[in-house]
């Protein structure tokens, strides 16, 4: 079917401008606006962990999660046998590891030394697994600032697989219907008044729940603290009223998760350097907010889209002149 000029224009016209009366898909309508005023928040003191997994256990019964089962079981049918994982996956949403060096000997030592870690959605202020998914299926609660994923929403891209500078997000690849599998700080629990499952486990205080701002006030009292002097490190909570005490290590002087990386709701200290315990050394800005930031200004005033039907309309325009010079000589000659 043949298309007058005037027409054509007429329609690709309109395009255009039906384009700028709408929001552009990629321009999104929400900023970061830092963390919520009371946001719940985890503080990870490698110093206290012991590595007994109780907190990997807690997160489990907390969210439903199958106990991983045991070579015992699998390969001599003794029952009741479970183990852990070898890593974070879609059954195992925190994972604690081990740091060692040379023989070993002393914790908390990076030179002939070992220390845990506790690997976990760390529930970024600037999240780029949400910066980048392009459906909107992870998102950042604007009052309790947990990241969380609908189901409804996932195009399976797995693009918050790429982005994820801790290597979070686990996809379900051996389901017909697969979901993103991650910590979500226990938000059913938090909604109920309770405490995230994995704090609430915790027999030394090495993973400490409260809102952030004292979460954080508490992470730094501790760097106050001389090496060796005794401390009241809390269990669970600051107000579970449950202490104890111990001398304090010397701790490296950073709180990892307050400013890398944009900043965090799960916040780490270490007497070891955190690199050696498997956390990437970020800048203050992340990189989500320099993308967010390039997107919009391509697409303020939908530029991006304009630029692109004006080079499409001069395109076509060029096609339909060329048509029209070769009619014309086809008609002189016949």
């Amino acid at each position: 079917m043949n298309i007058e000029r005037r027409d054509f224009f007429k329609i690709l016209s309109i395009g255009a401008l039906t384009a700028a009366g709408s929001k552009s898909v990629q321009a999104r309508d929400w900023q970061y606006t830092g963390r919520p005023p009371k946001a719940p928040a985890l503080l990870y003191d490698s110093t206290l962990c012991i590595g007994c997994k109780a907190c990997e256990v807690g997160c489990k019964k907390a969210n439903g999660l199958d106990l991983d089962h045991s070579d015992l079981e699998k390969t001599f049918g003794v029952s009741n046998t479970w183990d852990c994982a070898d890593d974070l996956d879609t059954n195992s949403w925190l994972k604690i590891k081990l740091y060692k060096n040379g023989d070993a000997s002393v914790k908390d030592r990076e030179t002939d030394g070992f220390a845990f870690m506790r690997s976990a959605c760390m529930h970024c202020v600037e999240p780029d697994c949400q910066s980048v998914c392009p459906t909107s299926a992870l998102l950042k609660d604007p009052e309790t600032g947990i990241v969380s994923w609908d189901v409804d929403a996932c195009c399976g891209c797995r693009y918050c697989q790429v982005a994820c500078p801790f290597a979070i997000p686990k996809f379900e690849y051996e389901k017909a219907f697969p979901k993103i599998e991650k910590c979500f700080l226990c938000e059913h629990r938090l909604a109920e008044g309770q405490i995230t499952g994995c704090s609430e486990a915790c027999p030394t205080g090495a993973t400490l729940f409260g809102e952030y701002e004292t979460i954080l006030a508490e992470a730094k009292r501790r760097l106050a603290v001389k090496e060796g002097d005794t401390y009241d490190y809390p269990v669970h909570t600051l107000e579970s009223g449950v202490t104890k005490p111990r001398p304090a290590a010397k701790y490296i002087n950073h709180v990892y998760g307050e400013k890398d990386g944009g900043g965090t709701q799960y916040i780490v200290l270490s007497a070891v350097p955190f690199s050696k315990l498997g956390l990437p050394k970020l800048p203050e800005h992340s990189s989500s907010s320099k993308s967010e930031a390039l997107q919009h200004g391509l697409y303020q005033g939908l530029i991006a889209p304009i630029v692109l039907f004006g080079g499409l309309a001069a395109a076509a325009f060029r096609n339909v002149r060329q048509e029209e010079k070769e009619e014309r000589r086809a008609q002189d000659e016949a």
